[in-house]
């Protein structure tokens, strides 16, 4: 499993990439400012998302330059809110691999996430999760059983990462909306149900276990 840190200070939007990020498959570290990063420089981390500006003495500028003192390699993905082409060419110019300007899209963040970690680390990225008969592959987002395919539309297979990553974890109708359809989702709860009973048609073999009155679990 590839471990990214999120330095980030804004703490909703840090919560909400953290939550994308672990539904992909990835183990995360959040930072909120610039000074606690530094105590993680030495980590064994596989990719950093920086904002620049942090709310105290130590920039993503700052933090970048003790990154590549010890890893020339590692992919560096920066955001801010200024939109200034002297941002971008500072950080290029640093080592960063990539940068994103506020306000983004989560689901464009996670792409490039994908997009640089397949491309640093290769074929290495096409991690297998087993379950009972199943194999996972989260980074082509296919399953199979029994070597055969089995065709999940991409919100099935969000639901799908969503139980595994949480295994024995119970959670509400509004918090299955919340991690799948995300924050900007306006609409019935009864959605979920739906999703649910598909994914138990197509994955009849997977544990998932309705909590009358609240919501699901798998086991």
């Amino acid at each position: 499993m590839y471990k990214i840190c999120l330095v980030e200070d804004e703490v909703n939007l840090n919560n909400l990439i953290k939550n994308y990020l672990e539904h992909e498959g990835y183990e995360v570290i959040t930072i909120y400012n610039g000074n606690d990063t530094l105590k993680v420089i030495n980590d064994n981390i596989n990719l950093w998302i920086l904002d620049i500006m942090l709310g105290d003495d130590v920039s993503g500028y700052d933090i970048i330059k003790k990154i590549r003192e010890n890893n020339k390699d590692v992919p560096v993905i920066f955001t801010s809110a200024r939109d200034q082409d002297l941002d971008k060419i500072i950080g290029l110019e640093l080592g960063s691999d990539d940068y994103v300007t506020k306000p983004y899209s989560p689901k464009e963040l996670i792409l490039r996430v994908n997009k640089l970690i397949s491309r640093v680390y290769g074929d290495s990225n096409n991690m297998i999760i087993t379950y009972e008969n199943y194999e996972i592959d989260t980074s082509k987002r296919e399953v199979k059983d029994n070597g055969t395919e089995v065709k999940l539309t991409t919100l099935e297979f969000d639901l799908l990462m969503l139980f595994i990553n949480n295994k024995n974890r119970s959670f509400s109708r509004e918090e299955v909306l919340k991690n799948v359809w995300g924050d900007d989702y306006f609409g019935s709860d009864r959605v979920v149900d739906d999703l649910v009973r598909r994914l138990r048609k197509k994955m009849p073999n997977m544990r998932i276990n309705t909590l009358y009155g609240y919501g699901y679990r798998l086991s």
